[in-house]
């Protein structure tokens, strides 16, 4: 029994002892800090991207490599860079709508921006805005005013990038888990009316 006591406890000092190449502030033993040398560009510490934390399957994620490429290739054509991003309720095409992307097709139809944050993890993510303040009437294919166009939200675990408590060190960092809700695409609803 006693010898039983005293193995639980070693197995226990074994699992808080820190792990080499992670500090941790004595003040704050649940904390763990990392230098810049630990972590890569943009990137979290391995250790809090376990088999579960898969970003990758989240579309935000998904997106931003097909808008990059996007973005560069209207990066030497200013004036056609310059027309795309300004908003504008288009036009529903029935004919060639078929074949182009469901928020193109959409009577709320949006584009997708990517939203840029050094201090989060993931660094970017694809944000849905709506082109139009009303929505595309399927008969006339023009904007009407009878209903609204509203985002649709998606509530995101990210990990955001803190300066570690004192008095761990200068240029130490600490991540923490947060909950974002990202726009992921617009739909049609009835106007909100007084009463």
């Amino acid at each position: 029994m006693c010898i039983q006591g005293w193995l639980s406890a070693l197995l226990l000092l074994a699992a808080l002892a820190p792990r080499p190449g992670l500090r941790v502030p004595p003040h704050h033993p649940h904390v763990r800090c990392y230098s810049a040398g630990e972590l890569g560009d943009g990137e979290a510490p391995a250790q809090l991207l376990g088999r579960s934390l898969r970003w990758d399957h989240y579309v935000p994620v998904q997106l931003v490599p097909q808008l990059e490429r996007v973005q560069e290739a209207t990066a030497g054509h200013p004036h056609r860079h310059r027309r795309h991003r300004q908003p504008a309720c288009p036009a529903l095409q029935l004919r060639s709508g078929l074949r182009s992307e469901p928020n193109e097709r959409s009577i709320s139809p949006w584009r997708y921006r990517i939203d840029e944050d050094e201090n989060r993890y993931p660094r970017k993510l694809a944000f849905a805005e709506c082109l139009c303040s009303g929505c595309v009437d399927v008969k006339t294919g023009r904007e009407t005013t009878s209903l609204n166009s509203v985002a649709i939200h998606q509530t995101m675990m990210v990990l955001r990038r803190k300066p570690c408590p004192r008095p761990a060190g200068p240029g130490l960092v600490t991540f923490e888990v947060d909950y974002i809700r990202v726009p992921v695409g617009c739909t049609c609803v009835l106007p909100r009316t007084g009463r």
